[in-house]
């Protein structure tokens, strides 16, 4: 069985030595990394690929970090955002959190803190989500659209967004087909209807959204 997909995260910062320890350390986490040494680089990723965590530098060439944070918040980025300053007085530190960060750490850090810190970032982050992972793009519950990696977005019936929904939720768990027919299809009786809207999922999405496991049922695969 394959593992869920990694959670993406950008990192910008400038210094060359501390974003190669970082990426490092980040990657032996389980993080998917993406790192930027300017807010130019950082913004153009942030605007055009999805991430579920941001590790942001304030001080940075091009684009400095509060500003960089302000576009992307206007531009709805949700991702979660912890900011890595120098700058530790409390005007400092209220400045990026108007900015749109939900959290600040101070140089020097311990890599432990701030491994730790992202951790609670992600679970504040899941449990308000109004997005679902689905491999590298985002099943929306509140337009019940899914947008692909490129950031266009796929228009799904009522049931096809409740059978991806039910399997996204519980990206690890395999399920049966008959349990799929009484969560997504209780008016039905045959658990045929299960593989049917799954065809419709793999058309309009690719064959590897969903994946078979034989014998047992289906589990979430990727975009």
């Amino acid at each position: 069985m394959t593992s869920p997909p990694a959670l993406r995260l950008l990192l910008i910062e400038d210094d060359a030595d501390l974003a190669g320890l970082l990426t490092e350390v980040l990657a032996d986490e389980g993080y998917r990394v993406d790192a930027a040494r300017d807010g130019q680089r950082g913004l153009h990723l942030g605007l055009t690929r999805p991430y579920d965590v941001m590790v942001i530098d304030r001080v940075l060439p091009a684009i400095d970090g509060l500003n960089l944070l302000t576009r992307l918040r206007s531009r709805s980025v949700q991702a979660r955002a912890l900011m890595l300053t120098a700058l530790g007085a409390v005007d400092d530190r209220i400045a990026g959190l108007d900015a749109g960060a939900d959290d600040y750490l101070v140089k020097p850090f311990e890599l432990d803190e701030l491994a730790a810190r992202l951790r609670a970032l992600c679970r504040r982050a899941f449990d308000t989500a109004e997005t679902v992972r689905v491999g590298d793009g985002w099943l929306d519950l509140g337009l019940r659209d899914v947008v692909l990696p490129d950031g266009s977005r796929v228009a799904l019936s009522l049931r096809e967004f409740d059978l991806l929904r039910v399997i996204a939720m519980t990206p690890t768990r395999v399920h049966s087909r008959s349990g799929l027919r009484r969560q997504v299809f209780d008016d039905a009786h045959a658990t045929s209807i299960v593989d049917t809207y799954v065809y419709y999922l793999r058309r309009k999405l690719g064959r590897s959204v969903i994946r078979t496991v034989h014998g047992v049922g289906y589990r979430l695969g990727e975009l």
